[in-house]
């Protein structure tokens, strides 16, 4: 038998040097999203457990057509400590995203939670949907499973900013992803995005990143030219907008459309 090749279109694009773009999720429930994730140039599929009400069944139905479809599927959890972490992984998400990352013991139990022996503690078992359920010696699939899973550990507080380049060390991890909204009501200043110790907080996350090799996510400012700034600046990992902002937007600009076509001139 011949062992299916398998990747993860997010990691393929940062080793390249690209930007992986990700459509949030937090009320479709259906596999037809990955279609539209993937005809809308998106990379990746944000699963939002941690603010959304998604059980394991659906995220996997999700997850298998979006992997079949070339879009990675990615869930954010609840935290580190969040029990999900081996069921989803075994059974079609190829990206876990861990919230809240404050300190380098943290993102210890973040790579233990999702990398194989011997740099993390994630169980063995066998008919990953990876390889279509068929049975891979452990020798091929583990290496391959390994190598296609993504890691992310967000930075949302003044802590994780202060531990960042001891979190930035820990082997193991992809990409390190700033929660701009988090971190900024966590610095007393909610939306202030272009304050000056804001920025330096950014700044120094970037440094740690680049010395380590880990690649530089964030998300939360849901401005097209304030993300492709933030892509200038050397982010690789990026979530555009959720599917409930999107659908707000469209809906919202629709019926404003129709008042405006129905003012009176003049």
């Amino acid at each position: 038998m011949v062992t299916p090749r398998i990747g993860n279109p997010v990691k393929e694009k940062l080793a390249s040097g690209g930007t992986a773009l990700g459509l949030g999720l937090r009320l479709m429930r259906s596999a037809e999203i990955a279609r539209i994730a993937r005809a809308t140039g998106h990379d990746f599929l944000f699963i939002d457990v941690q603010h959304g009400l998604y059980d394991l069944a659906t995220i996997g139905h999700i997850a298998q057509a979006a992997a079949a479809l070339g879009v990675a599927p990615v869930a954010r959890l609840r935290s580190v400590r969040d029990p999900d972490v081996q069921a989803l992984l075994d059974n079609g998400v190829t990206g876990i995203v861990f919230p809240d990352i404050g300190s380098a013991a943290e993102a210890r139990a973040a790579v233990e939670a999702v990398r194989f022996a011997p740099l993390g503690r994630r169980s063995v078992t066998g008919g990953y949907p990876h390889f279509d359920y068929a049975a891979v010696p452990p020798a091929e699939a583990l290496p391959a499973v390994e190598a296609s899973t993504l890691l992310v550990c967000m930075i949302e507080t003044r802590a994780g900013v202060e531990a960042i380049e001891a979190i930035a060390a820990v082997p193991g991890i992809d990409v390190i992803h700033v929660g701009m909204n988090d971190l900024l009501t966590d610095m007393g200043m909610p939306g202030r995005y272009e304050d000056a110790g804001f920025q330096v907080a950014l700044d120094r996350v970037f440094a740690a990143c680049h010395a380590h090799g880990r690649h530089v996510g964030c998300g939360g400012q849901r401005d097209p030219a304030a993300q492709a700034a933030m892509i200038r600046r050397g982010a690789r990992f990026l979530t555009t907008q959720t599917d409930l902002g999107l659908l707000l937007a469209g809906a919202g600009a629709w019926t404003r459309g129709i008042a405006a076509a129905l003012a009176p001139e003049g």
